[in-house]
C-alpha cells in the first residue's frame, strides 16, 4: 500500500474504504458508469469484503454508486436532468451560505481565497486537471464554510461529491479552465467590496457556465433550431 494511502488511513477499515472509494469516484479515477470490482478493491485496500460492502452501501445512499441485481455495484452515471437538478439545489443552498459568509466574513477569509486562487491559476496554466479540481473545491468551500453553518456545508458537500467526477472531465478543456479563473477573480472582487448581491450573481453565472460545460461532457445538447 502506498505511503500516501497509509497517511490518509483513518481509524476504522470501513471509514478508510469509504474515504478512498469516494476519492476515487470524485476524482474520476473510477469512471461514471464503470463497474466496481470488489475483489480487486479489497486486495488493493488490504481489507475484507465486509467493510467494503458497508462502504458501498453508504455510497449508494449518497447516490455515488448504484447496485444492479446479479451484476454488482457501478459508479453512478448522471443524466443532464440529474445534473441540472443538483445544480439547482446547489444554487438554493449556496446562495444562503454565501450571503451569510459575506455578512460574517471572518478575518483573513479573502486573503485565504487569494492564496487558493493562485493555486487554481497555476494548475490551470499547467493543465493539471486534478490539481485544479482540488484547488477549485477548496476555493468554494473556504467561502461556504465562512458562513459558520456546518450542517449546510455538509449538505452542499454531498451535492459536490455527486458531480466531482464530471467537473474533472470538463476541466480537461483549456477554455473552461480559463473561464473558471476569470469567474473566481470576479467573486473575489465582489467580496473585497463587500458586495453581497454581486458575489451571489457571479457565483450564479459560474454555476450556469459549469452546467453548460457538463452538457458538452455528456454530449447532450439542446436540439438544434431550424
Amino acid at each position: 500500500m502506498s505511503s500516501a494511502v497509509q497517511k490518509r488511513r483513518p481509524q476504522t477499515a470501513q471509514q478508510f474504504v469509504l474515504e478512498e472509494l469516494r476519492r476515487a469516484i470524485t476524482t474520476g479515477e473510477l469512471k461514471p458508469g464503470g463497474p466496481i470490482r470488489q475483489e480487486a478493491l479489497a486486495a488493493r485496500f488490504e481489507v475484507s469484503r465486509v467493510p467494503l460492502r458497508e462502504a458501498l452501501k453508504a455510497l449508494e445512499a449518497e447516490g455515488l454508486v448504484v447496485h444492479h441485481v446479479h451484476r454488482g455495484y457501478f459508479v453512478a452515471e448522471l443524466s443532464l436532468d440529474d445534473l441540472e437538478e443538483i445544480y439547482r439545489i446547489r444554487r438554493l443552498l449556496e446562495t444562503e451560505a454565501v450571503r451569510m459568509a459575506v455578512r460574517r466574513m471572518p478575518d483573513g477569509t479573502v486573503a485565504t481565497l487569494e492564496r487558493i486562487q493562485r493555486k487554481v491559476e497555476r494548475a490551470a496554466e499547467e493543465g493539471d486537471v486534478a490539481a485544479m479540481a482540488a484547488a477549485n473545491r477548496l476555493f468554494h468551500f473556504t467561502l461556504i464554510e465562512a458562513s459558520g453553518m456546518p450542517r449546510l456545508v455538509r449538505l452542499i458537500a454531498t451535492l459536490w461529491d455527486a458531480t466531482d467526477a464530471y467537473r474533472s472531465l470538463y476541466y480537461a478543456g483549456s477554455p473552461h479552465r480559463k473561464q473558471a479563473v476569470r469567474e473566481h477573480r470576479a467573486v473575489i472582487s465582489a467580496l473585497l467590496h463587500g458586495d453581497e448581491e454581486a458575489a451571489v450573481r457571479r457565483l450564479d453565472e459560474h454555476r450556469a457556465h459549469a452546467v453548460a460545460a457538463l452538457r458538452e461532457v455528456l454530449d447532450v445538447g439542446a436540439p438544434e433550431e431550424g
